[in-house]
């Protein structure tokens, strides 16, 4: 009798562990299709889509250990709930090569590039646009110099620095200015740093700046907290080992506002590119339509960051969105956005590459159709790997 009580509790927990175990699978699973209504969900929303690799395995783990007890109601229950997460896991995958294709030909076509294989003699690159090791051990990263904390302004009591990445050995290097996002109230340039690292060691001086935040610094202290930093850079260019012939711009999110902005407006240092990772185009439009469902509260954000809605303060809408400041012999601009974005929509990128072009500007779109914002917070991620094989292609071809 007391075996037999013991061969009972052990199905039991055999079942409740298959049943967790699967029903872990099926939510996280979830998220790849489903939009998160709140901030608080949206890492769920963000990050299933980027870690899918290992909800493809998990969910095929589940699905044999479900089929081993299938005998049992609850068994088959946990197998259902397997197998929709095997599907759900696996579409990331599966657009992952059509949207590679597209993306090559876009870049063959705009940027008049015969092969993108390896369009610098020099560089050496990604040679895949994804790798599945690499989504399970991460993205190698070697050793690079690196320097934090460097005071370029003092405004108002506030120290603004910026972090450099550069390649092992001294030189003189093409050089990339990164912008941050975080909705213009938080962030800081130790951000991303992964990326900053990788490309320092492709060849690049990287540095990542800082920006009075709002509520309490409104438009357009941001912008000419970014343009005091490109002077700061130009004056120490050669202690930094800073090419001022071959420069370029990557803002993400609200950074990439300010990068465009940078770029597009007259009297700032010249750039040889722009990279726009998600970044808001038309800040009015954004108001007035937000997405749905909305989980930053985009009116909210636009409020404390420009001080109103479009009809208190149209001119700040007009100032800060770079969909005003198109005009020919602009910087070529990469655009990057996620089809399930819902912070900035997909619609934007697809306006302003539309408008670039119209224009008679080079102007690339890698629209992601799986991916949401700020999808490159998981650096080996399905979607950013994608995009790292890209990025550092136009980046050369831009700066060659």
């Amino acid at each position: 009798m007391n075996s037999m009580n013991r061969i009972k509790r052990i199905v039991k927990i055999t079942l409740f562990l298959i049943l967790l175990f699967s029903g872990l699978g099926f939510f996280l699973s979830l998220w790849i299709i489903v939009p998160a209504p709140t901030f608080s969900l949206l890492p769920l929303a963000v990050g299933a889509p980027e870690i899918s690799p290992w909800l493809l395995v998990g969910n095929m783990i589940a699905a044999l250990l479900a089929l081993s007890q299938y005998q049992h109601p609850l068994a088959r229950v946990a197998l259902v709930a397997s197998l929709v997460g095997l599907l759900l896991s696996s579409l990331p995958l599966s657009q992952l090569s059509a949207t590679h294709q597209a993306v090559t030909l876009t870049m063959q076509r705009n940027l008049d590039v015969d092969s993108w294989n390896q369009p610098h003699p020099t560089l050496s690159f990604r040679t895949q646009p994804f790798q599945l090791i690499d989504g399970f051990r991460g993205i190698p990263l070697t050793s690079v110099r690196h320097d934090s904390g460097i005071v370029f302004a003092e405004v108002e009591n506030e120290r603004l620095t910026l972090d450099i990445y550069r390649p092992s050995t001294r030189g003189r290097y093409p050089t990339v200015i990164v912008i941050y996002g975080g909705a213009w109230q938080n962030g800081n340039p130790s951000l991303d740093a992964d990326f900053n690292r990788y490309m320092a060691a492709q060849g690049y001086t990287m540095i990542a700046i800082d920006y009075r935040h709002a509520p309490r610094y409104q438009f357009p202290s941001q912008i000419l907290d970014v343009q005091t930093a490109m002077q700061f850079i130009q004056r120490h260019a050669t202690a930094y080992e800073v090419d001022l012939n071959r420069m370029a711009v990557l803002g993400r999110s609200a950074g990439a506002q300010l990068a465009m902005l940078l770029a597009y407006q007259p009297d700032t240092t010249p750039l040889r590119a722009v990279v726009n990772y998600y970044g808001p185009v038309d800040l009015a439009a954004g108001y007035r339509n937000p997405p749905v469902p909305d989980p930053i509260n985009t009116r909210a954000i636009l409020d404390a960051f420009l001080g109103g809605s479009p009809e208190q303060v149209p001119d700040q809408y007009t100032l800060a969105s770079p969909i005003h400041f198109i005009k020919p012999n602009l910087p070529p601009t990469l655009l990057v956005y996620g089809s399930r974005d819902h912070v900035v929509e997909a619609k934007y990128g697809r306006q302003l590459r539309d408008c670039l072009q119209a224009s008679g500007n080079t102007a690339v779109l890698l629209e992601i159709p799986w991916a949401e914002h700020a999808f490159d917070a998981v650096f080996s991620g399905v979607s950013n790997q994608l995009v790292l094989y890209h990025t550092e292609r136009f980046l050369a071809w831009a700066l060659r």
